[in-house]
């Protein structure tokens, strides 16, 4: 499923998500859990305001991000 995400690139130019915007709610990433890469993506692990974990990935040849994984807690 694809969604949309707003991220910070801090000073090693690396995005971070911020929010996810999924079915036209925003959610507010309070922490970002885990991370991690491969060849041609990048995984993050996330919590977000709602108490969901979500997990997503940016597809780094297409630009977007796609939600793999989502459970409420």
């Amino acid at each position: 499923m694809q969604i949309e995400v707003e991220c910070y690139a801090g000073y090693r130019d690396e995005e971070t998500p911020r929010s996810l915007r999924v079915g036209g709610r925003r959610l507010e990433v309070l922490k970002v859990l885990d991370r991690w890469l491969a060849p041609s993506h990048r995984y993050f692990k996330v919590q977000t305001g709602d108490g969901g974990i979500w997990i997503i990935r940016h597809d780094t040849q297409r630009d977007a991000w796609e939600l793999t994984f989502f459970k409420n807690t």
